[in-house]
């Protein structure tokens, strides 16, 4: 029995394997605040590269309590922020995470000690079928430029 439970896993790992492949998680940053701010947004985009649709549920990072992801909308001629569920990104498009738009709301910030311009912080985005993925956010004084 064991070794029918073993070969079964030998044989989904790649699968699993391919399936984080699919998921790449570009430019992650988050932009410098004052020291006493209650709060700190994350920017990133997320390509599917795969042939699959994935959904972002979550995130957490050690800095902060909880982290949620926020949208901003229009809301007759008021910008407003939203709490959201989840993000969709099927197979080959990316979703953008970038100011006044979806981001990644850190909130009961524990640790500012690397909220600074040139700091950078953990965040593990929580995905239904690539699993988690690590990444390492970057604090920066401004937000980046587009590269072509």
């Amino acid at each position: 029995m064991l070794k029918k439970v073993l070969l079964a896993l030998t044989l989904l790992a790649p699968a699993l394997v391919a399936q984080a492949q699919d998921i790449q998680v570009l430019q992650p940053w988050s932009q410098e605040l004052p020291p006493n701010a209650p709060t700190v947004a994350a920017y990133l985009s997320i390509r599917n590269d795969g042939n699959a649709a994935d959904r972002l549920l979550g995130a957490d990072s050690p800095i902060a309590g909880s982290v949620e992801i926020h949208q901003h909308m229009n809301s007759d001629g008021m910008m407003t922020m939203a709490h959201v569920e989840a993000v969709n990104i099927g197979p080959g498009e990316q979703a953008t995470f970038q100011p006044m738009g979806y981001h990644l709301m850190l909130l009961d910030l524990k640790d500012r000690s690397q909220l600074q311009d040139g700091g950078h912080f953990p965040l593990t985005l929580h995905f239904k079928q690539a699993g988690d993925i690590n990444v390492q956010v970057v604090v920066l004084k401004q937000a980046p430029t587009a590269t072509p």
